[in-house]
C-alpha cells in the first residue's frame, strides 16, 4: 500500500521530534510525525518527576563543557536555538517558564503536561499529521538517498527528508526500545556501545541500609581507581537499602556504568562532609571539644552528619560512640577522621535500562554534520536528540539538547 507523499517525515514524537516537526512546518513544509506509542510525549511527561526541568540558565560555552569533550558538537544547534530562544518559543505558544533557583528552568505550572499540550496545539495549528501506534520497521533509501519509511504493518510513507528522533533505551516501560539504533545501523551508521545512565547504583557495603532516612547535601563522589581518578561529581546523595541515589548519583552513573561493563566492581570514595579534608575535620573537632569537652564521639560527629550516618561511620572506625573523642585509641581516632574525609563505597551493579533516564552512546557523531544534523552517509536523513552519542548531566541539559537539535534538524530538512 502506498501512502500520500510528504515533504518531511519525523520518526518519534518526543521532545526532539515535536520540535523538529514544528520547526519544519513553520517553514511551510508538509510534515508527518510517526509515533509508535498511543500518545505523544510519553517520556517527556515523566521528565523531572513530571515537573519538566526544561533547560537551565548556562550560556552556551559552559553548557557545552558540561557534556565533556563531545560537547562542541552542539555548537551550531545551540547557536540556532539556545535556552533564551526556548523560553521565547514557549511563551509564544502559551507556556510561561521561570527559574526558581536561578538555574533550572521549569514551566511555571511545574507540570510536563503543560508543555506537551502546548506542543500538541501548535502541531495541530500548523496542520502537522500525527499518527500514533505506528512502528517504523525500516528506512527506505536508494543510491544513498532517503526515500521514506516502511511500517511493520506493511504501509509505506514517502518523503525525501526523514528525521530520526526516536530517543534512547532508557525507561523501556515508557516505550523506549532503541528503535533508532536499528534504523540507523541498517543504512550504514555506526552505533557506539550503549550504556544505561542517570540511574541509582548498587553498592557492596551493607551499613548504608541503616541510613535511608537521611539525605546528605553536597557529597563528592570520586572513582578510586588510578586510571579514572579524574571522574568525580558533587551533589545531594540518598541511601537506599542496597545502594545510593540522588542527583550526584544520577550524574555520576554516566561515568560508572561503562566502567562496570569492564570491571566487576568500581571502588569509590565519598566525602560526606561538604568537602572538608582530614585536617579541617581535625581542627573542627578540636574547636568543638574546647567549647563542649564532655561530648561523646557520636555527638561530635553529629555536628557534621545526621545521626544514622554518624553512627554507621563510628562503627566502621571501631570507635566507642558513647566515649569521649580523646578516650578513643589514637588509631581509632585517625580512622574516624579519615572516614569522614573519604568514605569507601564499592559499586557492584545497577538495574539496567529499566531505571535509566538516559542512554549513554548512540549514533556516532562523526557520521553527522553538526551544522545541519544531516547524515554524512545518507542524503536527506537527519538525527536529533538522545539517539545520538551525546548525553549530559541532570539539570535540563538533555532536554535542551533535544529541543536544540530537533530545531536544527527541522530547519535544515526544510531548506
Amino acid at each position: 500500500m502506498k501512502s500520500d507523499d510528504y515533504d518531511i517525515i519525523v520518526i518519534g514524537a518526543g521532545a526532539a521530534g515535536m520540535f523538529a516537526a514544528i520547526t519544519a512546518a513553520r517553514q511551510g513544509k508538509c510534515v508527518l510525525v510517526l509515533e509508535k506509542l498511543p500518545k505523544i510525549g510519553t517520556k517527556l511527561k515523566a521528565t523531572g518527576g513530571g515537573r519538566c526541568n526544561l533547560t537551565n540558565t548556562l550560556e552556551s560555552e559552559r553548557f557545552m563543557e558540561s557534556f565533556g569533550r563531545e560537547g562542541r558538537f552542539m555548537r551550531s544547534a545551540l547557536h540556532a536555538f539556545d535556552h533564551h530562544a526556548l523560553v521565547t518559543f514557549l511563551e509564544e505558544i502559551g507556556v510561561k517558564s521561570h527559574a526558581p533557583d536561578g538555574f533550572r528552568i521549569f514551566p511555571v505550572t511545574h507540570k510536563a503536561t503543560t508543555i506537551i499540550e502546548a506542543l500538541e496545539r501548535e502541531m495541530s495549528r500548523l496542520g502537522i499529521t500525527v499518527l500514533c501506534g505506528c512502528r517504523v520497521d525500516r528506512l527506505l533509501d536508494e543510491a544513498m538517498r532517503v526515500q521514506g519509511v516502511k511500517l511493520d504493518d506493511g504501509r509505506s510513507f514517502y518523503a525525501t527528508k526523514v528525521i530520526v528522533a526516536t530517543g534512547g533505551k532508557g525507561y523501556p516501560q515508557l516505550g523506549a526500545e532503541g528503535d533508532g539504533y536499528k534504523l540507523a545501523s541498517e543504512v550504514g551508521h555506526t552505533i557506539s556501545e550503549l550504556y544505561p545512565a542517570m540511574m541509582p547504583l548498587k553498592v557492596k557495603e551493607t551499613w548504608i541500609a541503616s541510613c535511608r532516612a537521611d539525605t546528605l547535601p553536597k557529597v563528592t563522589l570520586r572513582v578510586d581507581m588510578k586510571k579514572y581518578r579524574k571522574y568525580q561529581a558533587t551533589g545531594d546523595l540518598i541511601f537506599t537499602k542496597d545502594g545510593i541515589r540522588g542527583p550526584v548519583v544520577l550524574d555520576f552513573s554516566r561515568e560508572i556504568t561503562p566502567l562496570l561493563h569492564r570491571y566487576d566492581e568500581v571502588p569509590l570514595v565519598a566525602n560526606f562532609t561538604r568537602g572538608m579534608n582530614e585536617e579541617q575535620v581535625r581542627t573542627l573537632f578540636n574547636e568543638i571539644r574546647q567549647k563542649e569537652p564532655h561530648l561523646t564521639t557520636l555527638a561530635l560527629v553529629e555536628y557534621l552528619l545526621p545521626h544514622s550516618v554518624a553512627s554507621a561511620l563510628c562503627d566502621l572506625a571501631k570507635v566507642v560512640p558513647d566515649k569521649g573523642f580523646k578516650k578513643q585509641t589514637g588509631k581509632a581516632r585517625e580512622r574516624l577522621i579519615q572516614l569522614l574525609a573519604w568514605t569507601p563505597l564499592t559499586v557492584t551493579g545497577h538495574e539496567g535500562f529499566k531505571m535509566a533516564m538516559i542512554t549513554r552512546g548512540g549514533v556516532k557523531l562523526k557520521e553527522i554534520e553538526p551544522r545541519t544534523m544531516e547524515s554524512r552517509k545518507v542524503q536527506g536523513l537527519y538525527f536529533c536528540g538522545e539517539v545520538l552519542d551525546l548525553d549530559g548531566p541532570c539539570g535540563g541539559y538533555n532536554l535542551q539538547w533535544s529541543f536544540s537539535s530537533g530545531y536544527l534538524a527541522g530547519l535544515s530538512a526544510a531548506l
